[in-house]
């Protein structure tokens, strides 16, 4: 696991980063702006990396502990970004800001359970 572990610490800090900066911006009373959401992107990006690599792992036998569960929370991960950015796309208040920081929150912390879960914690 521990080939897998940066790409999680990795994605994990950039959504964090994602979700201070979108915080900033909601306490401001400030919408999404198009950065945000393209920094968004580059973290679905790196996802979609940690996709292939968990997903070549996992076929040459070195997979998680509980895959339903793990593979469970990859397929949520890559799921909240884009819709989170849907709608602060779509809602151009403070509000957006607000779901792009629940979003990356979430996904941030679905990180740590997918590092756990493969490690079989």
């Amino acid at each position: 696991m521990r080939v897998w572990s940066p790409l999680v610490v990795l994605v994990a800090a950039l959504s964090l980063v994602l979700a201070g900066w979108a915080g900033w911006r909601a306490v401001r009373d400030q919408p999404v702006i198009l950065r945000q959401l393209l920094a968004a992107g580059v973290v679905e990006a790196v996802l979609l990396v940690q996709v292939v690599v968990a997903a070549v792992r996992t076929a040459g036998g070195d997979g998680p502990a509980d895959a339903a569960t793990f593979w469970g929370y990859v397929v949520t991960t890559l799921i909240v970004l884009p819709v989170a950015a849907a709608w602060a796309f779509a809602e151009r208040t403070r509000w957006s800001s607000v779901v792009l920081v629940v979003a990356a929150v979430t996904v941030a912390f679905l990180q740590y359970r997918c590092l756990l879960v493969w490690d079989g914690a």
